[in-house]
């Protein structure tokens, strides 16, 4: 006999106390990789397969002979455990991440400040370049730029770079380097 064998031959004739040491080191390996097919996951499985052995050891004395399918029934008990947990914890994150993309009052605040930042220097470039930057920025394509402001389609390009250019100028101007 080795191993458990050898420890409950021992606890059996009453020579000894059941070693749990003995024990640990004979099943550790299978309840940790028995744990790891099912979280898939090898760290975390080596951290539930000591669990299943303190748990053993606050749930004595049982039959020596039920030892080892008390070990498997816990390992597995506590690996699916494991997963609802880890499904519970992606729920909840995806709800705080649901929650989240509501800002706060305080990105409102800094939000209207940058609102009112873009609006200022708008109201400062010249007509033409701001109504290309507002057309662009809500999905106009280019030909449709042209079309809304009678412009030559090849030249809407230059001259929405320019106005880009023009608008980032006048902000930083304002405001500082941080458009």
């Amino acid at each position: 006999m080795t191993g458990l064998g050898e420890a409950v031959a021992e606890a059996s004739a009453g020579e000894t106390p059941f070693d749990l040491e003995r024990l640990f080191r004979s099943r550790y390996a299978a309840i940790a990789r028995l744990i790891a097919g099912i979280v898939r996951d090898r760290a975390c499985a080596e951290e539930l397969a000591v669990d299943v052995f303190l748990r053993w050891s606050r749930a004595r004395p049982m039959p020596p002979d039920t030892i080892d399918g008390w070990l498997y029934r816990a390992a597995v008990r506590i690996a699916l455990d494991e997963l609802r947990r880890e499904a519970r914890r992606s729920r909840y994150e995806r709800l705080l991440t649901f929650f989240r993309g509501h800002p706060g009052p305080e990105e409102v605040r800094a939000a209207g400040e940058r609102n009112e930042q873009v609006r200022n220097v708008l109201r400062s470039l010249s007509t033409r370049q701001a109504e290309m930057l507002l057309l662009r920025a809500n999905g106009f394509s280019y030909s449709e730029v042209a079309t809304a402001l009678g412009l030559n389609a090849a030249s809407v390009g230059t001259l929405l770079a320019r106005a880009e250019e023009s608008f980032r100028k006048e902000f930083v101007r304002r405001y500082g380097d941080e458009y």
